[in-house]
């Protein structure tokens, strides 16, 4: 799916006319008769409801109840007043409506749906993507326009883990704006547009019966959304892959499911995964020998490494994706659901002893104890962290500071406002100083706010948003395969229905995700619930870096970053040799790797030209 969305201005018909040559293009008109929608789009992912001259689409995954959509967009009095449908809609979606000269146009909360934005001959175009509008921006030229990269943001995609919120939302190409986070756009008639706040997290104050009923009803509506034709899904073995499976099958799914084989035989995940399928006998199931897979690391050496929208973060893995996509496609699947959101959304984050602190500041102490023991965290670092009231923005300013110090130890409690962001040690000194700059000009001229007020709420939903942003690169990525992920715990419903949760209740000693447990109990058999271990992942961390370690040095030798004055690629090939003794050595890779396959790919600018913002020719 690929679409463009256009405001009903006089200027629409000339902006669109190049939209239109393309084969197999769709065009959706205003009641004006100017073209609204342009684009391509499957029948079963896009829905169209009216009411006399007014429109809304919803392209994506959902169940569209058009009765009730029809009387809210009759009742409507401003494209504002369609909040009650964005509200209400299961499933992961854009949704885009034309009332009375105006057009409002959003993604999903998560970010896994997302819109972008560009002045195009003076009129502000949206769209699902951001490379089409990155041609036209500021110029209005169309297809043939040659897009322009911004050197300082792909300096930032080289941040370990990622780049902080609001930074991670900016596309890498110059003149574009990507939609805040619960942010509608509203674009006027004169072709003017602006960025309104529609949504905003909930207070975490529900019980946990209360919120594990709201968190069932939202799984069970979302993923049945998605079962109209035959579904697959990760089957790991792991709680929220397999309860996407379970849920999947209740809704009556025509299931295919998969699993790859773990590397370490410690991890157990395939004993658990061939339990659940003996409990899944209507869906097919399928298990793939780790000697038959793709290792990690493998993406770089491809001649398909990139995509059109930027970096992809899960780069490390592209080709095991590539290669699970094309197996269900050959079973009919056009959908295939990840756990993506499980963890996010249930997993218990160092924070939540902030926010309980405050909150409970003598009950939470013998739970601060216990986490603090599990984790081995120095008295210092947690009391540090938890006594710390620096706003976010303060916090944002900050981590300027810190980007070439040592990354912190697994005895550093961290309790901030997000993980610490470091540049990786073969970054120059102008990729620092760029990322140094954007972080405090950020910090100092915006002044951002956090999503809500509490760090545990905030880190939540800042960690959705960057795995919906991975989410929605990936199928960028890969939509040549034909089969499009998606990840249910992201969608809005899901989200929401998680945030509502007490911190408190997300802290249950000896009991792991129990939100999560007693939303699918009774559907998920009480012998996959029993499950207390958790697989583990290192081992193809390891196995990855030491089979493709050739072809990583041999990008070393023509390394596109180094084009750019990013990377040095002596200190790159001095790292990549050096021995390692923990997986998480291995996390500064993933990002410069994921820049240099982009930089490889058809879609990026060619490195050491005027196409790139801020470089010399």
């Amino acid at each position: 799916m690929d679409f463009v969305v256009l405001p009903d201005s006089p200027a629409t018909p000339a902006v669109a006319e190049p939209l239109t040559r393309g084969p197999d293009v769709r065009v959706v008109h205003h009641a004006s008769g100017r073209p609204w929608l342009v684009g391509r789009w499957a029948d079963d992912e896009f829905a169209l409801v009216t009411a006399g001259p007014r429109r809304l689409a919803v392209l994506g995954r959902s169940t569209v109840d058009r009765h009730r959509v029809e009387r809210a967009l009759a009742e409507a009095r401003t494209a504002g007043q369609l909040d009650g449908v964005a509200r209400s809609l299961p499933g992961c979606f854009h949704l885009v409506a034309s009332i009375d000269g105006w057009t409002r146009a959003q993604g999903s909360l998560s970010t896994a749906r997302q819109i972008f934005f560009a002045d195009v001959g003076g009129v502000t175009v949206a769209a699902d993507g951001p490379h089409r509008l990155a041609r036209w921006a500021d110029t209005g030229r169309g297809d043939d326009a040659t897009p322009a990269a911004d050197r300082d943001l792909i300096a930032l995609r080289l941040l370990t883990p990622a780049p902080p919120w609001p930074l991670s939302l900016r596309p890498v190409w110059s003149g574009v704006s990507a939609l805040g986070v619960g942010c509608r756009l509203e674009l006027g008639p004169d072709g003017s547009a602006r960025e309104v706040r529609w949504w905003a997290p909930p207070e975490p104050d529900a019980p946990p019966e209360e919120a594990a009923g709201h968190i069932r009803r939202a799984l069970l509506a979302c993923v049945g959304a998605r079962t109209r034709a035959t579904l697959s899904a990760d089957l790991s073995g792991g709680l929220d892959s397999t309860s996407l499976c379970f849920l999947a099958d209740a809704a009556g799914a025509d299931l295919v499911t998969h699993h790859w084989s773990p590397v370490d035989r410690a991890n157990d995940d395939t004993e658990w995964a061939e339990r659940a399928a003996r409990h899944l006998p209507a869906a097919r199931h399928y298990i793939t020998a780790v000697q038959d897979g793709p290792t990690w690391y493998e993406t770089p050496a491809t001649a398909d490494a990139g995509h059109e929208e930027g970096p992809l973060p899960w780069a490390r893995n592209r080709a095991h994706m590539r290669r699970l996509l094309s197996s269900v496609a050959t079973d009919g699947s056009r959908c295939h659901l990840l756990g993506v959101g499980g963890d996010e959304l249930f997993g218990v984050l160092p924070t939540a002893l902030w926010s309980l602190v405050r909150s409970h500041p003598l009950g939470s102490l013998p739970r601060i104890h216990r986490f603090r023991a599990l984790n081995r965290w120095t008295l210092t670092s947690t009391v540090r962290g938890l006594a710390d009231g620096a706003s976010f923005a303060a916090w944002l300013r900050s981590t300027a500071d810190r980007l070439t110090a040592p990354a912190p130890g697994p005895g550093d409690a961290l309790l901030g406002w997000g993980w610490e962001p470091r540049m990786p040690p073969w970054a120059t000194a102008d990729a620092v100083d760029a990322v140094r700059r954007l972080l405090r000009d950020t910090a100092e001229r915006e002044r951002p706010r956090p999503h809500h007020r509490d760090r545990a709420q905030h880190q939540t939903l800042d960690i959705v948003v960057q795995s919906g942003s991975a989410l929605r690169q990936l199928n960028a990525a890969l939509q040549d395969v034909g089969v499009t992920c998606e990840a249910p715990f992201l969608d809005d419903r899901v989200v929401e229905a998680a945030l509502s949760v007490r911190i408190a209740d997300r802290l249950v000693s000896g009991d792991f995700k129990p939100v999560l447990r007693r939303a699918v109990r009774g559907i998920v058999p009480e012998e996959i619930l029993a499950r207390r271990s958790k697989g583990e992942f290192s081992a193809e961390a390891f196995q990855g870096i030491r089979r493709n370690r050739g072809d990583l040095l041999d990008l070393c030798d023509d390394l596109r970053l180094s084009r750019l004055g990013l990377v040095d690629p002596d200190a790159l090939r001095t790292a990549l040799l050096g021995p390692k003794t923990q997986s998480r050595q291995l996390v500064p890779y993933e990002n410069t790797l994921a820049c240099e396959s982009w930089l490889r790919s058809a879609a990026a600018p060619a490195p050491g030209t005027a196409s790139l913002a801020g470089e010399t020719p």
